[in-house]
């Protein structure tokens, strides 16, 4: 009797772990088949950093798998739909390594990379003098945002500043279109990307006082409340011995 105890007890949880066995698989090949299969596709991209001007040869573009429903717009989808067309292509933004290939970012088969080919919509580019101290060091580089500020004197000793337009696009400083510039230079004068409206306004501003740079953090919001800085002018008088002499000072005023 005890063995056959033992060998229906063995047959029993065998047949059990069959059982769920079999379960445990049918379930697992439910979810596989109710799982939906996420679509793919293909995008160029480039293999290696590319600046500026440096024209697009096949050897620095690859194509990739990519998720056919986050394909960015325009994207190419293979090398030969990019190269359909004859002609020379070139970038005209910095493109990082692995980074989609956009139409916008390059230019049409046989044109060159020139600064009016960056400049966007309803945009223009105007060039202002810099030097050291209002050109921010030479730590200004294409592709930073910065604000450009007046000062104009009034009166004897007296002067204000007044902020002309914010966070505008760094185009280019002195000749260089380069995003990658590492090596700080003092440049002789930075082109600047503007509202159409405001261009007119900063060449203007070049005659009538002395125009500056501020560096903007990258991503900082615009300032809700810009106000004008007026420094006056005030005399101290100072006595040594028996002469007497007065000097100049400026105080700032909001």
């Amino acid at each position: 009797m005890l063995l056959l105890a033992l060998v229906f007890g063995g047959a029993a949880v065998f047949m059990s772990q069959s059982y769920l066995e079999r379960q445990a698989e049918k379930r697992a090949r439910t979810i596989e088949v109710s799982a939906p299969a996420v679509a793919a596709s293909t995008v160029v991209v480039a293999a290696k950093p590319l600046n500026f001007g440096a024209e697009i040869v096949r050897d620095a573009l690859k194509e990739v798998a990519w998720p056919a429903e986050a394909v960015p717009a325009g994207a190419f989808r293979t090398v030969a739909e990019l190269y359909a067309q004859q002609g020379r292509r070139v970038a005209l933004v910095a493109i990082e390594a692995n980074e989609p290939i956009l139409p916008a970012k390059i230019s049409g088969p046989g044109q060159r990379a020139t600064l009016s080919s960056v400049i966007e919509e309803g945009m223009k580019a105007v060039t202002v003098k810099v030097d050291e101290v209002n050109g921010v060091a030479g730590f200004v580089l294409p592709g930073d945002r910065v604000d450009v500020l007046l000062t104009r004197h009034q009166g004897e000793g007296d002067a204000i500043t007044e902020v002309l337009v914010e966070r505008a696009r760094v185009l280019a400083v002195d000749q260089s279109f380069d995003q990658r510039a590492e090596k700080p230079a003092v440049p002789k004068a930075v082109t600047l990307e503007v509202h159409s409206g405001v261009a007119q306004k900063v060449a203007f501003a070049s005659s009538v006082g002395t125009i500056s740079l501020v560096l903007r953090r990258a991503g900082e919001a615009l300032a809700d409340n810009q106000k004008n800085t007026r420094v006056r002018a005030a005399t101290v008088s100072v006595s040594r011995a028996t002469k007497r002499q007065e000097y100049g000072v400026r105080s700032e005023v909001e």
